[in-house]
């Protein structure tokens, strides 16, 4: 049970892990680490969202706090829900934390919860504490779904209409795949109010799942989109099942979240961008020379921190969280990056033309070698401590950088190995100037990393 607590959010397998007695007491004791008294609460179209937002509302409701109830709503809803006033029982309040009930991209039998106190994520340690606290105690929750209805929803779409107005009646033909996913219940009412000519594929709710896995960083996914822009379209929109990650497809190309971050950045004045160990390095350098790139680690949270740290402008994965922090609240929501990439469209921005003008360089896919929970982060050391004296066969290493994972910089391309925070996994990505040169450090780095799993 401890495993539902991962460092980003908690996550399992409803009832299996995310049973009656764990989720109320998730609520419960979460609550009680709240300073404020009311706690907004939303969550996706899984078909087990409201069992567990009513076993989750217990709990809180016994610890003493008060429920906003924002109902079905995408992640971005959920966090924006932290910087804006409702008027509620006769009082203008600012919600004191959210909880998104959410299974993100994972299979329809799971869920869990993302949980934002006083507009910063909670994580790390914050969650893993909180679990021992739950797995530990001993309370008897009775049933209390009593919770205030919010419209946060509504209030989420009013302000894109205002802060996008000036989109209305964009000449692009758009398409859009929510995969059943949340993101359609907001991305639907904002292109209509904003008049826009798009053609909406899956953007009914459907925790079945029934067409695709909501996962747009899985190409599979994705093939409907492409045949629906070939036949009509100029730009293409994907989203996760709950809406904070984006795809963005032109006829020519899969745009990945650092080469967006690199477009992104050429429109903004003096940018100072956050990006994951897994971006290319081609981000870096482009951003580099018109603003400041700053490398940190892998996950949502983080960048999150990390952007209030540094004031930055932007933060992005490659997986396609973008994080405006111009403009915005520092957030990373998929509804709203699509909204800045068709603002980008408006004034004329090229979006292929935009990328032949960056260098080319041959990056691999993200790549995952399965391993053990318990042994993930100590292979990771183990290669670390190897990489310090390396066999005669290995690259020359320029340097290693090790804000998360172990990420090698060679003379023409990086190679990284990370474990993963949430699954069982080792994370590989390669990128050189040539295939045959990322390919090569690939298979180096392969061979080291075989050595290492076979001494634990």
């Amino acid at each position: 049970m401890h495993s539902i607590f991962r460092e980003y959010d908690i996550r399992g397998i409803f009832e299996k892990e995310l049973s009656e007695d764990i989720v109320k007491k998730i609520g419960y004791h979460l609550a009680q680490k709240v300073p404020g008294k009311y706690i907004a609460v939303g969550y996706d179209a899984r078909l087990h969202s409201p069992t567990l937002f009513e076993w989750l509302v217990s709990g809180i409701n016994a610890a003493g706090k008060r429920v906003l109830d924002m109902g079905m709503v995408p992640t971005g809803v959920n966090y924006f829900s932290n910087f804006i006033e409702f008027e509620v029982e006769g009082e203008r309040i600012t919600p004191a934390a959210s909880i998104q009930i959410t299974g993100s991209h994972n299979p329809p039998e799971y869920n869990g919860f993302k949980i934002t106190v006083e507009k910063r994520p909670f994580f790390g340690e914050q969650i893993y504490a909180l679990g021992r606290e739950v797995l530990a105690s001993q309370v008897t929750i009775p049933d209390d779904g009593t919770a205030i209805p919010i419209d946060a929803k509504e209030r989420y779409i009013a302000y894109m209409l205002q802060e996008f107005a000036h989109l209305r009646g964009l000449s692009q033909e758009i398409v859009v795949d929510c995969g059943n996913g949340v993101a359609g219940v907001v991305l639907e009412p904002i292109f209509q109010g904003l008049e826009l000519s798009y053609k909406g594929l899956y953007c009914e709710p459907d925790g079945h799942f029934p067409n695709h896995h909501p996962d747009p960083s899985e190409e599979a996914n994705l093939a409907d989109l492409k045949r629906a822009l070939e036949a009509g379209g100029d730009i293409g929109f994907a989203f996760d099942g709950d809406g904070d990650r984006l795809a963005v497809l032109t006829k020519r190309y899969n745009i990945k979240g650092d080469i967006l971050a690199i477009i992104f950045a050429r429109h903004m004045e003096d940018p100072i961008v956050v990006g994951e160990v897994k971006c290319s390095q081609l981000m870096y350098d482009e951003i580099n020379r018109i603003g400041r790139a700053i490398m940190h680690k892998t996950g949502h949270s983080n960048l999150k921190v990390k952007i209030a740290e540094v004031g930055a402008d932007l933060a992005a994965e490659v997986s396609g969280h973008l994080f405006f922090n111009d403009r915005y609240f520092g957030f990373d929501d998929g509804i709203y990056g699509a909204l800045r990439l068709l603002e980008l469209l408006h004034k004329g921005v090229d979006l292929d033309r935009e990328i032949a003008t960056l260098p080319l360089l041959y990056t691999t896919p993200e790549e995952k070698i399965p391993t053990k929970e318990e042994e993930k982060f100590a292979i990771i050391e183990e290669l670390k401590k190897r990489l310090q004296d390396p066999p005669p066969w290995f690259p020359p290493i320029v340097k290693i950088i090790d804000v998360d994972g172990v990420r090698i910089e060679f003379q023409r391309g990086w190679a990284l190995v990370r474990a993963s925070n949430t699954t069982p996994v080792l994370v590989t990505r390669f990128e050189a100037a040539t295939q045959e040169e990322a390919k090569g450090y690939e298979s180096a780095l392969l061979r080291l990393l075989g050595e290492v799993m076979e001494t634990l």
